[in-house]
């Protein structure tokens, strides 16, 4: 029997404390301890990207991340990104705007993964963008979309 551990940390502001097992991920603790869904279980392997979340302002895919490690850290979820008064993030719109979404699964951690792009400088080409997004799957194929939100979200035109 695995003994459970004391975990602190803040999620989207909010301060959390919960006994884990150390075996649980992020992702799981996120979704069915926390209740925020937003962040998607995709392959469960860390190779889709769908459940792209930030720690400590850095992007991480959550599936693969033991929740104990969050300790003392400050975890943002893409329900953390809209305004207080629930206006959508820049990016959020832009994805809207640009048609960057179809089914809608992987949107949350493209979102993620682009506010990570961004923030980190990689989005001042296009291969760049492409490059630093590429952990990010869309089995829709919305791509161009995706590039052209990120685009506008960073303030560079078309090219």
């Amino acid at each position: 029997m695995t003994s459970e551990v004391v975990t602190e940390f803040t999620v989207n502001g909010q301060a959390v404390r919960l006994d884990l097992d150390p075996r649980e991920s992020l992702l799981d603790v996120l979704r069915e301890r926390l209740g925020l869904t937003g962040s998607k279980k995709g392959c469960d392997h860390g190779q889709c990207g769908a459940c792209t979340v930030h720690v400590d302002g850095r992007r991480v895919v959550s599936c693969l991340l033991p929740a104990v490690q969050v300790n003392g850290r400050s975890v943002r979820t893409i329900e953390g990104v809209a305004g207080p008064d629930g206006a959508l993030h820049p990016l959020q719109q832009a994805f809207v705007d640009h048609d960057a979404l179809q089914c809608g699964y992987c949107t949350p951690g493209q979102v993620m993964s682009g506010l990570a792009c961004i923030a980190e400088g990689n989005a001042g080409a296009d291969d760049d963008i492409r490059e630093h997004m590429s952990g990010n799957l869309c089995r829709c194929g919305a791509y161009p979309g995706i590039l052209a939100a990120v685009r506008a979200a960073a303030g560079r035109r078309e090219g």
